[in-house]
C-alpha cells in the first residue's frame, strides 16, 4: 500500500456480464496474456491493504485469484450498488480498523497507480464522505472511495427506497472529485464490447500508452466534470 494512505480495502466488482462481447463473465475476458480482473487486480493491489472480489453466483470460478468472494444479499440484486454495500458489510464485520473502501470496476484495465492516494488526497481536502475519480469531463461514481460506516444509510436507500443509481446517492453526500487527463489515454478506459476489447490489445501492447504516474500539472484538473446531482 502506498505509504501515508488510511487503511483502505479495494473491492473489484466483478458481477458485469459481457452480454455485448458473446455472454459470460466479463471479468474473465482475456487481454493481453491475462484476464480483465487480473490486470484490475495487479493495478490496485499494490494501493489497497486487503482486495476482494464482489460477484455472484459460483465463487469457485474465481478460485485461481486467492481473493474472498462476496455475494450480494439482496434478492433484487440492484446493481453496483449492492456490491458496494456487500463490500461495506464484510469490511464492518472482517476489517473494522478499516474506515474506507475502495470501489472499481472489473472492466477498466488501465487504472492509474496513484488512484488511492489521489482520492483520499482530494477527500480528505474537501473533507468529504466520498471521492470519484473523473477523467475527460466524466465523474466515475463506480470508481471512488466509501465511507463504511455509511452502509446502513445505502442499505435503507437499497431496500426502503428502492434507489438504483450510484449518482442519485452519492449526490446526498459531500463528494471528492480526482481528476486524470485522458492523454495520451484515457487510464479509466472501459471494456464493454468485442470493438473496446480489440482497442484494450492494442494499448496493452503499447507500455508508454499509460503512464502509470500522471504529470502533477495535469492530474489535479477538474474543469468540466459535471456538478454532483442534487437531492432528490
Amino acid at each position: 500500500m502506498t505509504s501515508g494512505n488510511l487503511p483502505t480495502l479495494g473491492v473489484v466488482l466483478a458481477g458485469g456480464l459481457a452480454r455485448r462481447m458473446g455472454g459470460g463473465d466479463k471479468a474473465l475476458r482475456i487481454l493481453g496474456n491475462r484476464t480483465i480482473l487480473e490486470h484490475v487486480v495487479a493495478r490496485i493491489r499494490p494501493q489497497c491493504d486487503e482486495i476482494l472480489i464482489s460477484a455472484n453466483g459460483d465463487p469457485s470460478r474465481f478460485a485461481a485469484f486467492g481473493l474472498a468472494v462476496v455475494a450480494d444479499d439482496l434478492a433484487t440484486f440492484p446493481g453496483p450498488l449492492a456490491g458496494i454495500l456487500a463490500a461495506l458489510d464484510w469490511c464492518a464485520e472482517n476489517r473494522p480498523a478499516f474506515d474506507w473502501v475502495l470501489s472499481t470496476a472489473t472492466d477498466c484495465p488501465f487504472l492509474p497507480d496513484d488512484l488511492v492516494p489521489r482520492l483520499h488526497a482530494a477527500r480528505a481536502s474537501e473533507n468529504a464522505q466520498l471521492a470519484a475519480a473523473a477523467s475527460g469531463g466524466q465523474l466515475h461514481h463506480v470508481i471512488g472511495l466509501w465511507r463504511v460506516d455509511l452502509r446502513h444509510e445505502l442499505r435503507h436507500a437499497l431496500v426502503v427506497e428502492d434507489l438504483r443509481r450510484i449518482r442519485r446517492w452519492t449526490a446526498r453526500y459531500r463528494l471528492a472529485t480526482a481528476c486524470w487527463p485522458t492523454t495520451p489515454r484515457d487510464p479509466f478506459f472501459n471494456v464493454n464490447t468485442a470493438e473496446d476489447l480489440t482497442e484494450a490489445e492494442r494499448l496493452n501492447a503499447v507500455p508508454w500508452a499509460f503512464p502509470h504516474r500522471m504529470p502533477p500539472s495535469q492530474s489535479g484538473n477538474c474543469r468540466g466534470v459535471a456538478p454532483p446531482l442534487q437531492p432528490l
